[in-house]
């Protein structure tokens, strides 16, 4: 698949910050982060919004006709693009209604507020599952078509807001440890699941132009293509690339995005060096944006096969 600049963006940039959302509404219905006052928990959750607005935003982008988005919203029971449009926006009342209550308790929580902020945490979470599960339902793309989909863009949405709220929680002087903590795990937790996911689409994916034709004792080829001119198909699924640029960039995306940030917060944990959680973030981004850019690239839509290139 083509990797489009806007979508890399939009899935990394809501995750992070519906990850934001989900975990600092959890601490704090489970009594708050110590040491972070009211106004940090509540710049948490504006960061979060804000980061997950912008990658909403940036989604319309990738759109042939934007003035059509609108259409998105009435294919709630088949559609999981659709039921990702009504999660996402369902979810803005219901964190402005926590918000509000924070704000106007300076921080501690009332019933109307701990039921908006459950209400924004569960539509969080399920909307960043539907964004998985958008790929995930594609039978057309092997490498996407397992539970390991959405199961990593949860956890990567999660360490991405642990790592984020880690900070904010440095910025405003509260105690890291427990939020790094929590980081660390979450971290540990996603590593995991990526690497199961590489070991996965490491195996052969899909059908092959020999079991397309049921011909399995000689080796298929197409002399020539169907078709003379370039096409949508040839430019969008039929990106290629080189396994030399696969490899260093799955090593950014373990370095960048898991192994540098679990050191930092186990030096931060042990020295209190405050920086390191403010730099964190700015690695875990890094590496999630050449992990998503690997998402697309390595998947293998079937259409390839009407081309004459096996699947991987």
């Amino acid at each position: 698949m083509h990797p489009a600049l806007s979508v890399i963006f939009f899935t990394v940039a809501s995750g992070a910050g519906f990850g934001l959302v989900m975990l600092t509404i959890s601490l704090h219905l489970l009594g708050g982060v110590p040491g972070m006052p009211g106004s940090g928990t509540l710049a948490a959750i504006i960061v979060g919004v804000l980061l997950a607005t912008l990658g909403l935003l940036a989604s319309t982008l990738h759109l042939a006709n934007p003035r059509n988005a609108w259409r998105a919203f009435f294919r709630f029971r088949t559609s999981w693009l659709s039921r990702e449009a009504v999660l996402s926006v369902l979810f803005y009342p219901c964190v402005m209604l926590y918000a509000l209550g924070l704000w106007l308790s300076g921080g501690e929580l009332n019933w109307w507020s701990a039921i908006a902020g459950a209400l924004a945490m569960l539509l969080a979470l399920a909307t960043v599952f539907t964004t998985g599960m958008i790929y995930a339902s594609l039978r057309t793309i092997p490498q996407w078509n397992s539970p390991l989909v959405p199961a990593n863009y949860l956890l990567l949405s999660l360490a991405s807001g642990a790592v984020l709220l880690a900070a904010v929680t440095a910025a405003f002087g509260g105690r890291v440890d427990s939020v790094a903590m929590v980081a660390l795990v979450v971290l540990v937790m996603a590593g995991i699941a990526k690497g199961i996911y590489y070991f996965w689409i490491g195996k052969p994916q899909g059908p092959r132009i020999n079991t397309a034709l049921g011909i399995t004792r000689s080796r298929i080829r197409m002399l020539e293509p169907g078709q003379s001119s370039d096409s949508f198909l040839n430019r969008e699924f039929s990106f290629q690339a080189a396994a030399e640029r696969i490899l260093q960039l799955r090593l950014v995306v373990y370095v960048c995005g898991f192994i540098l940030p679990f050191l930092m917060l186990v030096v931060l944990l042990r020295t209190d060096a405050a920086i390191l959680a403010l730099l964190a973030p700015l690695v875990v981004i890094g590496g999630l944006l050449a992990e998503r850019w690997l998402f697309f690239a390595e998947a293998r839509h079937v259409v390839n096969l009407y081309y004459g290139r096996q699947q991987c």
